[in-house]
Order: C-alpha cells, then structure tokens, then sequence
C-alpha cells in the first residue's frame, strides 16, 4: 500500500469518526468535537496529497493553514455559542435545545 493511499485512509478514518461524533453525541462540545476531527482529517488528506504528488508543497501548505484557520474561527464561535446556551438553558445537551426565543 502506497504511503498516499494511508494517509487518505487515516484522512477518511478521522472524518468517519467526526461525523460519527456530530451524529451521535448529544452534547454540543462532543458535536464540536466531531466537526473538528473532520476538519483535521480535511487538513490531512490536503498536506498529504501535496507532499506526495509533484504538486508544489507550498500550495498543500497554504490550503493546509487555511482549513486550520477555519477550524479555529469555527471553534471560537461554537465556543461562543456554547457559552451563551450553557448560561441560558442550563445544559449543552443538543436534545434539551429544541426551543428558540427570539
């Protein structure tokens, strides 16, 4: 087995386990959990298909720093989210989360 043939099974390996997490936990930390597993798994499979392809490894870096800018907003804003719901509702469980107040 190539090494670019692991590393996309270790890619897709992450990303079946966040969206494993994203589709069974019932709280809202292990959903964010989930999201940044997929993420990472994304951010792999881009470094490796950069490394291992004649594809300039400065563009697999950029895109790489991109998705973990983007896992790093997203993670604030959920954090954000989280402590607001965590102060309102009392819990971050995603089943007690089925009303909305505007």
């Amino acid at each position: 087995m190539s090494p670019m043939t692991m590393y996309q099974l270790i890619a897709l390996f992450l990303l079946c386990i966040g969206l494993f997490g994203v589709m069974y936990r019932r709280t809202l930390v292990g959903m964010i959990l989930g999201i940044e597993l997929m993420l990472n798994g994304a951010g792999l499979s881009i470094m490796a298909s950069a490394q291992l392809t004649p594809t300039p490894n400065e563009i697999g870096q950029i895109g790489t720093l991109l998705v973990m800018g983007i896992a790093a907003a997203e993670a604030t804003l959920l954090l954000a989210i989280l402590l607001v719901v965590s102060k309102r509702f009392k819990s971050v469980e995603a089943a007690k989360l089925t009303t909305m107040r505007g």
